[in-house]
């Protein structure tokens, strides 16, 4: 079986500074491969090179097969494919949250307007805010709009989900329920990358936990090993400092 997401020898550069060292990953359909590691290690670049809204600067990227394409069009049906989760949500402040979730499939997937609003009720549902399709974003806690976004994302019914973060910017309180989400995500056998600082989910819901430091990957392996007997001495002393402050 091939992965559904290689990326092979992936440099990416700003201007003289290199963020990306020869990444290579694979990930295969229905894996959850969390990626951690600290601030500025490269994550988050490399988790936004992988549906190109960051360029990379040599290597290469293929999802199901299918080479990242430049632009335009292509562009815009790759993204489908790998949806995107942030940080701060990027919901549409003028539109319901039913609007926010219809958007993309009618205009990139082709779904009619009432094909579009049963999924996203579906999808609400799922994320456990059935009753807020027809809530604004502001009216809602930081929590619930990223289970918005969650279903959003899910909307397109992507081949893999992208999260940079999605709890970081969150109270407390709020991170256990989107971390529910995500697990019964990945318990559902949805391919997820998902860069974030929760070692509990990483333990939880991982396959495979990969750690970044000075953009490269120092260490991939499977959640047990990786927290109990950590190979490289940089992942070792992460986890003593993430896991016992």
């Amino acid at each position: 079986m091939k992965p559904l997401v290689e990326i092979r020898g992936v440099d990416k550069h700003y201007g003289e500074t290199q963020v990306l060292h020869g990444i290579d990953l694979d990930v295969s359909a229905g894996e959850v491969v969390v990626v951690i590691g600290p601030s500025g290690s490269g994550k988050s670049t490399l988790c936004r090179c992988v549906n190109r809204l960051e360029t990379i600067t040599s290597g290469s990227i293929t999802i199901d097969g299918v080479p990242l394409p430049a632009e335009g069009r292509e562009l815009a049906r790759l993204r489908a494919e790998a949806g995107m989760v942030f940080q701060s949500f990027n919901l549409f402040g003028h539109l319901r949250v039913l609007q926010n979730i219809t958007l993309a499939p009618i205009k990139v997937r082709g779904l009619s307007k009432a094909q579009a609003a049963e999924r996203a009720h579906e999808l609400l549902a799922r994320v456990g805010l059935a009753d807020k399709a027809d809530a604004y974003p502001a009216e809602l806690s930081g929590g619930q709009q990223q289970r918005v976004a969650i279903a959003r994302a899910l909307a397109m019914d992507p081949k893999v989900l992208l999260f940079d973060e999605p709890t970081s910017a969150l109270d407390p309180e709020m991170i256990q329920e989107v971390l529910a989400v995500l697990l019964e995500l990945a318990e559902a056998g949805m391919t997820m990358i998902v860069v974030t600082h929760e070692m509990g989910f990483a333990q939880q819901a991982a396959d495979r936990v990969a750690f970044m430091d000075g953009g490269r990957i120092l260490e991939i392996a499977p959640p047990a090993e990786f927290f109990h007997s950590p190979k490289h001495e940089r992942t070792a002393d992460f986890l003593t400092k993430v896991l016992h402050h």
